[in-house]
């Protein structure tokens, strides 16, 4: 399996070079065989990068401890969905499935753009820029750290996975995570061909926004679902920490969703052409410098792996990626001035660029505490930290701003406002914002930073329920059908705006959640023999010795508690790979306004009779950061179906030579 897993890959590398070659030749001489050439070469690609990784996956199906990343990675003891998960586990075959999930999206654009068109003449570029990424992805893991090395002698058995990677979780945020950072590298292709060609309208746009929306919502639900994982699997009560691997997850999300926002103004006004080819690089660069920085180990992480001598290769890419895009977008420069300008102030046109400007001062502090550690050891050899405080002090504020913005963006008409417009659109949400703090004051919440949160998301959520009442009533009066026939039908008909309020309405439940977690959260810590109780918030939790049971391969020891009278097992888990190293599974009872937290710290004795140490949370409205997750697919999936009404906004191309470079 060794031989085949890498004749595979480095077929793979040379085909990629050979499509790039072919490619650019036959742009140059303007031959269409070549340019199919290029395209077919991309297809095989994608056949040798699934031969290898399904190698790979046989391998630690049939534990084939020869490879000695399937024996670092795998054992006996696991159960078989661990044992697939596993592939993506370890740095080198977390890089193959990069590679693996980049051929099959290029496969997916090369399908969906066979048909000739106009668009065609950007495909050759496309081709080159996606089998660039391809080709030093092939590098890495067919040369420098190939996940196919063999062992001298077989093992009997394997080493098995770090059990922080005994959960769920695994089988689907990793994954998820890593597709979510490489799916930018196709709406950047398109952008690099549009300078490369000159085709710089909004033909590029039209057909990178799907394939930007699709690398969104992975990225997006890669995040929550890493929150989810720290939540459930870390047992120190939160879900996000601001680790250096959390942060260079979102910060591209945080730039891709300015570029999603930010394109509806070039579809709309001719407006910011220049502002979004620099997007969507921008999203690229963070999404290669995460995949650095996660494979590298040079930050300090629990997500990271350990450090590694691929850094040095990651940091040449992305700096002559920098440098090669940087050169064609000043090239091109003089040809994406805006066809119109600003009108006004209280404009729908300056909500979105306010917009903008706000998700990448977020980026830029989050990415700028990130990476400072590294700074002051380089400049100054001092290590140091930056932690939560840092980021909440100076994230925070600008969070709240672009909540904001959510909902005033929305009700700005096109160009320029008018007083009773604004009288309109705005009296509604600002009432019921001031009903909805009144009542929640009546309710106890005082603390300020509540009620700015809270009174935020109430007035995002007024102008959504009023954006939704008002063309459900405006349908149901033009055509008679009942309330929500006519709610269906207006969602169905105008998908891109009613897709975006749910996804608003999704980042309003992530809001509250967090709002309410952070400021409420209620915890204590206690040591309790048989009997005892610790009383938190509503919950009475009463000790009852712990219980051991020895799986294969694991010990695991139970707190049994009893909360309220009913059980609650809070676990440690050693798994025999691993002795040194236990894992945590938190006792954990979920309502929808609150979640009790439990931790088995420590225990002293045996059986019945042992005194347990516990740490105890109840963290209020969290279980609303995972819904909003579920919501934020939703509306993606509505905003993405095609639309009913031919009243959607067509974008159309100019006619033109399907190959060849317009100048």
């Amino acid at each position: 399996m060794a031989a085949l897993g890498q004749i595979c890959i480095v077929g793979a590398f040379a085909l990629a070079l050979y499509s790039i070659v072919s490619s650019l030749v036959g742009v140059r001489v303007r031959s269409r065989e070549l340019i199919a050439s290029g395209q077919n070469a991309a297809w095989a690609v994608t056949a040798l990068i699934t031969a290898a990784s399904l190698t790979l996956l046989v391998a630690f199906a049939v534990h084939d401890f020869s490879l000695r990343y399937v024996w670092d990675h795998s054992s006996r003891a696991m159960s078989m969905d661990l044992i697939l998960a596993a592939f993506y586990s370890g740095q080198q075959g977390s890089l193959l499935y990069w590679a693996w999930t980049l051929s099959i999206f290029s496969a997916i654009v090369l399908w969906q753009q066979r048909k000739p068109g106009p668009h065609r003449v950007l495909m050759p570029y496309v081709v080159v820029v996606l089998m660039v990424i391809e080709g030093f992805m092939t590098l890495l893991v067919g040369f420098v750290t190939t996940p196919f090395e063999a062992l001298p002698r077989v093992p009997a058995d394997g080493v098995g996975l770090n059990p922080l990677l005994y959960d769920e979780g695994m089988r689907i945020h990793p994954p998820m995570l890593l597709a979510g950072l490489m799916s930018w590298s196709v709406p950047f292709a398109f952008s690099i061909a549009a300078l490369a060609t000159g085709k710089l309208g909004n033909e590029w746009v039209a057909l990178s926004r799907r394939y930007a929306m699709v690398a969104w919502v992975i990225l997006g639900l890669g995040n929550v679902l890493g929150a989810w994982w720290a939540y459930h699997v870390l047992g120190w009560g939160g879900y996000w920490g601001w680790d250096p691997v959390e942060n260079v997850a979102l910060m591209p999300w945080l730039v891709g969703t300015a570029f999603i926002h930010s394109i509806q103004m070039q579809e709309r006004r001719a407006m910011l052409k220049a502002w979004n080819v620099a997007l969507i690089m921008v999203t690229f660069f963070l999404s290669i410098f995460g995949t650095f920085v996660v494979r590298s180990g040079i930050l300090a992480s629990v997500h990271a792996f350990a450090l590694s001598a691929i850094g040095p290769y990651f940091l040449t890419f992305l700096t002559l990626v920098i440098a090669g895009s940087l050169g064609l977008y000043f090239w091109r420069l003089p040809r994406l001035r805006a066809d119109n300008q600003l009108d006004s102030f209280l404009s729908r046109e300056a909500s979105f660029l306010i917009n903008n400007l706000l998700f990448l001062g977020i980026a830029f502090a989050i990415f700028w505490g990130t990476i400072y550690p590294l700074v002051a050891e380089a400049l100054a050899d001092q290590k140091v930290s930056v932690g939560p405080p840092y980021f909440k002090q100076v994230a925070g504020p600008l969070l709240g701003a672009m909540i904001l913005l959510m909902g005033i963006g929305p009700l700005m008409p096109w160009r320029r406002a008018s007083r009773d417009h604004l009288v309109h659109n705005f009296l509604l949400p600002v009432a019921s914002t001031v009903i909805g703090l009144a009542i929640l004051a009546v309710v106890g919440v005082r603390d300020p930073f509540a009620i700015l949160g809270f009174g935020l998301c109430l007035f995002v959520l007024g102008t959504i329920v009023q954006e939704f009442a008002r063309g459900m009533l405006a349908r149901h009066q033009a055509t008679g059908e009942n309330y929500v026939l006519a709610l269906a039908s207006l969602i169905r008909r105008n998908n891109r705006r009613y897709g975006g309020y749910v996804v608003h309405l999704a980042m309003l439940l992530i809001g509250v959640g967090a709002v309410g977690s952070q400021v409420y959260q209620q915890q204590t810590q206690a040591t309790l023999a048989p009997g005892e109780s610790v009383s938190l918030g509503a919950y009475t939790i009463t000790a009852q010795g712990i219980q051991m049971s020895q799986p294969p391969g694991v010990r695991v020891i139970d707190g049994v508690l009893s909360v309220n009278g009913q059980d609650l097992r809070p676990e440690k888990q050693y798994f025999d790979n691993f002795p040194q190293q236990p894992s945590t599974k938190v006792g954990l009872r979920s309502t929808p306004f609150e979640d009790l937290y439990v931790v088995l710290a420590g225990w002293d004795g045996d059986g019945p009779t042992a005194r347990v140490s516990l740490a105890v949370f109840v963290n209020p409205l969290v279980s609303w950061i995972w819904t909003g997750g579920v919501l934020l697919l939703l509306g993606t999936i509505i905003n993405m179906w095609p639309a009913t009404a031919p009243s959607r906004q067509r974008v159309t191309a100019p006619v033109g030579r399907a190959i060849g470079v317009t100048p």
